[in-house]
């Protein structure tokens, strides 16, 4: 084949490559990425149904703790109950940053070290989780520990467990994924491991100490540890793209919150008042982070502080898949929105 001949070859090539891969592009993620900026944020939630979502709540807490808010879609889209800013919605994984303080507060206080390993808290794990002796609690707390991850053994969230003891068992003899603190894996299981020492430091639940070490102080009254605390009418529905079912009751150990309380906890973990002091915020500092996103059937959250334009930005979204697409969705409208704040600003 002749040199000419074999770069036509190749263009063809890539012309085919070309066609195919834009057969399979997400064509709805890139619209709504690339569709001029509206002038407000209402506008860009009022995109929420095009976006996939059944409802939307966002909240913005300017300086002063002063919060606004932007809705659109259902709270309930079976009795369309239009989508209200003061709902509870389940936060998901966003309820580990309220537990990472909690954490710095009892080894602040001598209760908790870090150094000290899984085995030393809870003996009756050695032999059953791989490593347990040489598992810190430093190491549950930043997802370095490789215990794998509950949440991601198969079908699990086809019936989610409902205790901290059936959670538990679905990882317990299996091997690591990698040795303490050699990695880093994002596991739920760590989360739950520290719920369970804290309970058994304390003598009673975690959340308790949560509600008057934390919640109390910050004034925080619509924050609540599990969905059989609360006024099921009180929170927003969920939904799963192709399940029917309204998921709200389903009871999957999710802090529940509303955007404004959210908001709060996240300007005082960001400016520091919910820390006693600075060597508490340096503690905390050096062992997590200052925002998280949550992810679970029907509730999507995420918690973020702005410095630049001084807002925090709570987004609550509603239905969700587990393909990416309503994640990605989810994300480009708070970018969105974040951007229009900042025009604005």
């Amino acid at each position: 084949m002749t040199k000419n001949k074999s770069k036509q070859v190749i263009r063809i090539l890539l012309f085919l490559g070309t066609i195919i891969s834009l057969y399979f592009v997400p064509w709805p993620i890139v619209e709504a990425w690339i569709m001029p900026l509206p002038n407000t944020v209402q506008e860009q939630v009022d995109r929420a149904a095009a976006y996939g979502f059944d409802g939307i709540i966002v909240c913005v807490n300017k300086k002063g703790n002063q919060s606004i808010f932007y809705t659109s879609g259902y709270k309930n889209r079976e009795n369309k109950t239009p989508a209200d800013p003061n709902a509870l919605f389940k936060i998901a994984s966003v309820s580990k940053l309220y537990n990472a303080v909690a954490v710095a507060k009892l080894v602040q206080d001598g209760k908790l070290s870090l150094d000290k390993s899984l085995s030393d808290y809870l003996p009756e794990l050695k032999g059953r989780i791989e490593y347990a002796d040489k598992i810190t609690l430093r190491m549950l707390v930043q997802h370095r520990s490789g215990i794998p991850n509950f949440t991601d053994t198969y079908m699990y969230w086809a019936a989610p467990k409902e205790t901290a003891e059936e959670q538990l068992t679905l990882v317990l003899d299996k091997p690591a994924n990698f040795k303490p603190d050699e990695d880093y894996e994002y596991s739920n299981t760590n989360y739950l491991l520290l719920g369970e020492i804290m309970n058994r430091v304390l003598g009673y639940g975690t959340f308790q100490y949560i509600q008057v070490e934390i919640l109390d102080p910050l004034n925080l009254k619509h924050t609540f540890g599990s969905i059989q605390d609360v006024n099921i009418d009180d929170v927003m529905s969920g939904y799963y793209v192709g399940y029917d079912s309204d998921l709200k009751t389903d009871n999957i150990g999710s802090i529940l919150a509303t955007a404004e309380d959210l908001s709060k906890f996240i300007r005082a973990l960001n400016d520091g008042s919910v820390f006693r002091d600075k060597k508490e915020q340096e503690l905390y500092s050096s062992i997590y982070k200052y925002e998280h996103t949550g992810l679970i059937p029907g509730y999507q959250t995420i918690a973020k502080y702005h410095k630049n334009i001084d807002a925090v930005v709570i987004q609550f979204t509603n239905t969700v898949n587990f393909d990416g697409y309503n994640w990605n969705m989810s994300e480009i409208m708070y970018n969105r929105i974040v951007k229009i704040l900042r025009k604005k600003n």
